[in-house]
């Protein structure tokens, strides 16, 4: 039997085996998908015995993604880009493999719901809500999007400073008092910060600027519709949920653990979804 995991702390709350045992069960494989709990004091020990556990790789959560990144042994290049480890894999020769598959999930997703060509002829603008890790790895896949400039809005300045290094000729660092101007050209708004997330406080920002065929994108999946969601779909605005990035990214690494590509089908959506719904 293939074992994978997925370590967090805390992890009780992660739907990643829902996703991964749905596709195992589909799929009629041969493997296991487990919750780990791991403590930041105890994680650098927990990848160590990975190989002697019998596990063939996992998924890495809050808090350990940049203490994943620091401890495999090899790196992808979308890995080194973002700084941060979502995905573990062994490669051919038997090394701890860090790669982040959150940059294909978000675009994925996206393709997805609004089309391949979702910016047009008009390019146009996007921004970026939030300078955390997320924003990082949404910033890396819109960057294989041919959008004119990426401007990232956070509080922090030097935060979004750091993440428009990613391609100073196209990501620009803004401030936050200056949305209103910034979103006039958008063809695409992002929220990456936690702000409406079950629990959260709302995200305050006004839709009054944005042009209506912006579409808007948050990457909060609990609720699935966000304040930032409804009031952007009662503007007649197009939606992007977070759920689709969580499916999506999950498919790399099921794929190099298990040996089969799965598919992010309706099915494995309406189960998340009623999970979902049923904890919230």
């Amino acid at each position: 039997m293939i074992k994978a995991f997925v370590v967090g702390h805390p992890i009780a709350h992660s739907r990643s085996p829902m996703i991964h045992g749905h596709w195992l069960a589909t799929l009629g494989l041969d493997g296991s998908y487990q919750r780990i709990d791991v403590a930041p004091e105890d994680f650098a020990t927990f990848l160590r015995g990975l190989k002697a556990d019998g596990f063939a790789g996992g998924n890495v959560t809050l808090p350990h993604k940049e203490a994943a990144f620091a401890g495999a042994e090899v790196l992808t290049e979308a890995a080194r880009r973002i700084g941060a480890v979502n995905t573990l894999s062994f490669d051919g020769q038997g090394r701890l493999m860090g790669d982040n598959t959150d940059a294909v999930g978000f675009t994925a997703h996206l393709d997805e719901t609004l089309g391949r060509d979702w910016l047009g002829t008009d390019t146009g603008d996007v921004v970026i809500l939030g300078a955390g890790g997320a924003a990082r790895a949404v910033v890396a896949g819109l960057l294989e999007r041919p959008a004119t400039r990426i401007l990232v809005a956070n509080r922090t300045r030097s935060r979004a400073q750091a993440i428009a290094g990613l391609d100073p000729s196209r990501v620009e660092a803004i401030d936050w008092d200056g949305l209103d101007a910034a979103v006039r050209g958008a063809r695409l708004l992002v929220n990456t910060t936690s702000l409406g997330m079950t629990g959260k406080p709302q995200l305050d920002i006004a839709l009054d600027h944005v042009p209506v065929e912006c579409a808007v994108a948050d990457i909060v999946y609990s609720p699935l519709e966000t304040p930032l969601l409804a009031a952007a779909a009662a503007r007649g605005h197009r939606v992007v949920d977070g759920l689709g990035m969580l499916l999506h990214q999950a498919v790399p690494g099921f794929e190099r653990w298990f040996g089969t590509r799965p598919v992010v089908t309706p099915e494995l959506r309406a189960l998340i979804v009623a999970d979902l719904v049923t904890k919230r």
